[in-house]
């Protein structure tokens, strides 16, 4: 199945894009998305390790499934005070 992955700011300097088509197997998670993307940005492992994943605008857990033609926003939490 094909998902598309939105970065927020603090990936795409570490991925080089804004979007980026990914194909998983039919059945897999955020968890399988999750582990695809650190395969292939190993230098970003860390941040996507933090990263909360946003699918049709609602926060969702790694074990949340995937379905074909979904985007998932990976948004890098915000520290502040």
């Amino acid at each position: 199945m094909l998902i598309t992955v939105r970065f927020s700011a603090g990936l795409i300097q570490h991925t080089g894009q804004a979007r980026l088509p990914v194909t998983l197997a039919e059945g897999a998670t955020v968890a399988d998305l999750r582990q695809h993307l650190a395969q292939h940005f190993e230098d970003a492992q860390p941040l996507l390790a933090n990263a909360v994943p946003v699918l049709a605008g609602r926060h969702v857990t790694d074990s949340e499934p995937l379905q074909n033609g979904q985007e998932v926003s990976l948004l890098l939490p915000i520290a502040g005070g």
